[in-house]
């Protein structure tokens, strides 16, 4: 099973666990509250904060976007897609942010020309989406950059997933267990498919959660060995927008990323020996020892 290089980490088995922060849409159209929640996954001790970057004219049809939909935008869907999304100066600046503070960033192209518009920032990785595992072309064209690719599984069976394996055409891919439901019960979890994912492909597996606390994420670490977890973290829960109830405050993200990190140290070295700390107690506690 091939160990990945994304950006200066080194994401597999046996090694420190890559934790996403999923800005996405979160930041509600503002540049400024896309570089406040860059500072909070900073401050938590995330790998990754991630985009979703979308061309309106070609995800949605004109019927979609004249739909009726109040929002702070406006009042059709079309001012709600066009409001959340970022242009190139602001990317940019997005950009230079992360780079300056160390963090990687990437994003989750919707559709091609958005794979373009990425490869012109020069992101270290792409995402898919759930949504658009069976988009073929869009598959096509992030694997042609032949950088890695984070595959989100919602919504999809093993033989879907197969063939998005197949058409991204690489092996540089990080499968990602997800529940596309916002927020996810924890009963619908199934954190068990990590597992599966990674013996029936023989591809690295991480998880991908839309619940509200982080026990299910820590799980998916310590239980099933996920090399990935990606939350969509938000500034307040009670913000305006979709995925804020299924995001984690900065409070829930500092525990998340310490217990993730607990995991690692908890697993240590499978070699059972006589530890040297141990060697002090053994001589006052032990009272007898035939086996010499």
């Amino acid at each position: 099973m091939l160990n990945i290089q994304v950006g200066s980490s080194t994401c597999g088995q046996n090694e420190k666990v890559y934790t996403i922060a999923e800005i996405g849409i979160n930041h509600n159209g503002s540049l400024e509250n896309a570089l406040r929640l860059i500072d909070q996954a900073l401050d938590a001790g995330y790998n990754a904060v991630k985009f979703q970057k979308r061309t309106v004219d070609i995800v949605y049809t004109a019927e979609d976007l004249s739909k009726p939909r109040e929002s702070v935008f406006g009042k059709t869907n079309g001012d709600l897609k066009y409001g959340l999304e970022f242009d190139e100066s602001q990317y940019k600046i997005i950009s230079d942010y992360c780079k300056s503070n160390d963090i990687d960033w990437f994003a989750s192209p919707w559709d091609v020309p958005s794979v373009d518009f990425l490869e012109r920032l020069n992101v270290i990785a792409h995402k898919v989406a759930s949504a658009c595992l069976t988009d073929a072309s869009l598959l096509k064209a992030i694997g042609s950059t032949g950088k890695p690719v984070f595959l989100s599984t919602g919504m999809s069976t093993l033989d879907q997933i197969r063939r998005a394996i197949e058409t991204i055409g690489h092996d540089k891919i990080i499968l990602l267990h997800c529940v596309s439901t916002y927020p996810a019960k924890n009963a619908d979890l199934n954190l068990a498919v990590i597992e599966t994912l990674r013996k029936t492909f023989n591809l690295n597996a991480g998880y991908s959660g839309h619940e509200v606390g982080v026990l299910p994420s820590v799980i998916a670490v310590a239980k099933y060995g996920a090399c990935v977890v990606e939350r969509h973290i938000t500034l307040d829960r009670s913000m305006w927008g979709s995925d804020q109830s299924a995001s984690l405050e900065l409070s829930g993200s500092r525990k998340l990323i310490s217990y993730i990190n607990e995991c690692s140290d908890l697993d240590g070295s499978p070699e059972k020996r006589i530890l040297d700390i141990e060697v002090e107690n053994m001589r006052k506690l032990r009272r007898v020892d035939d086996f010499k």
